[in-house]
């Protein structure tokens, strides 16, 4: 069987990414991607749109056999040249799949032309998948992230297979949700993750493989303050505990800011006036 390998970042598997990873049938498949992007290293700040985790889950969707992560450390300062020949011997490709725009090797100072070369010299074929655009912008992880950041979040959804979203454990909370009659699942925030606007969303809860409709608030807490960004998620038509259990969490509407309430009664009355909200969308 004939080999293709898909060279790329791949953050949020969004629809230019999709347009790169769409090969022939009869080829397997091999992604080559990094776990943070390259300008993550720079900054010392991940800001991902997607788990490591759920990427893999989306290559392997969209055909992929096979998920390579390099280490950046170690290719970072490779020369463009060395870095397809170490590809070209360890994978054997007959097809190398790219988008219009990248860039490897050392300094980021290999690009399009120099694959074409390349893929010549060796007798490789070589797709080059255009931009995707949005309103004539090509579509990118970086745009998306900046969506994602001031609550944008149904755009964004439009775009990132799967939509955003995480999976984590459930943790043991203040229990002051129960207090105030509205009960929630508690989960950290992944700090690899880029930080949505803090506030309150209409969103969906996967728990044991079946799918509720949730209020969840994401952010620091104001009125009772904590120090970790957390998620905690208010359950329509669900009353088991779940401590110690793996659930996913999917942010589909931004409802308003996290605020900070002077009394418990106006908490609980904002409470209802989001439950309230969320009740009017189709989604529910």
């Amino acid at each position: 069987m004939k080999k293709a390998v898909a060279l790329g970042t791949f953050d949020g598997v969004h629809l230019g990414h999709r347009a790169v990873l769409k090969h022939p049938a009869g080829y397997q498949l091999s992604v080559i991607t990094f776990s943070f992007p390259p300008k993550s290293y720079i900054l010392g700040k991940p800001e991902l749109i997607m788990t490591l985790a759920d990427r893999k889950k989306a290559f392997k969707e969209l055909g992929a056999e096979k998920t390579v992560i390099l280490d950046f450390d170690k290719v970072k300062d490779t020369p463009p040249k060395d870095f397809l020949e170490q590809i070209y011997n360890e994978y054997l490709p007959d097809l190398i799949l790219c988008g219009f725009n990248f860039k490897f090797g050392k300094n980021a100072s290999g690009n399009i032309d120099l694959i074409a070369e390349f893929c010549k010299e060796k007798s490789i074929d070589l797709s080059v998948a255009p931009p995707v655009l949005d309103l004539e912008k090509p579509i990118s992880s970086t745009a998306i992230r900046n969506l994602i950041a001031s609550g944008d979040i149904e755009k964004a959804n439009k775009f990132i297979y799967g939509g955003f979203g995480f999976t984590s454990t459930v943790i043991h909370g203040d229990k002051r949700g129960r207090e105030l009659g509205f009960p929630t699942v508690n989960q950290l925030f992944p700090q690899e993750l880029i930080t949505p606007k803090f506030g309150v969303y209409f969103g969906k809860i996967i728990i044991d493989g079946k799918k509720y409709n949730c209020l969840t608030n994401i952010g620091l807490r104001p009125t009772f303050k904590t120090g970790n960004i957390t998620c905690e998620s208010y359950v329509f038509d669900f009353s088991e505990e779940i401590y110690g259990k793996t659930v996913t969490i999917k942010p589909i509407k931004f409802i308003r800011e996290e605020v900070r309430f002077d009394s418990i009664d106006s908490l609980k009355n904002a409470i209802n006036r989001d439950i309230e909200t969320v009740k009017k969308f189709t989604e529910f």
